[in-house]
């Protein structure tokens, strides 16, 4: 365990930072999930607000970018094959 005192708050904020991340890419993953299930019109409509969300993950680092384009790019081609 830590013994110095900015050590022990970096280990609290690491566990702070953890939950967060895992918060997030487990409701983004619950909102990709929905997405595939949905119908096409849904899937139209929700597509945006689920690509906002990836992004977000990518912008805080909890995926690589190159992921969050790849996820992206199949939710966007299943979408468009769903006309």
């Amino acid at each position: 365990m830590a013994n110095h005192s900015a050590t022990k708050k970096d280990a609290r904020q690491a566990a702070k930072r953890r939950d967060r991340n895992k918060y997030y890419s487990k409701t983004t993953r619950n909102a990709i999930r929905d997405l595939k299930a949905s119908g096409s019109k849904e899937m139209k409509d929700s597509l945006p607000s689920v690509a906002s969300m990836i992004d977000k993950l990518a912008k805080r680092g909890v995926i690589h970018k190159n992921k969050a384009a790849n996820l992206k790019s199949k939710l966007t081609k299943k979408a468009n094959a769903a006309k």
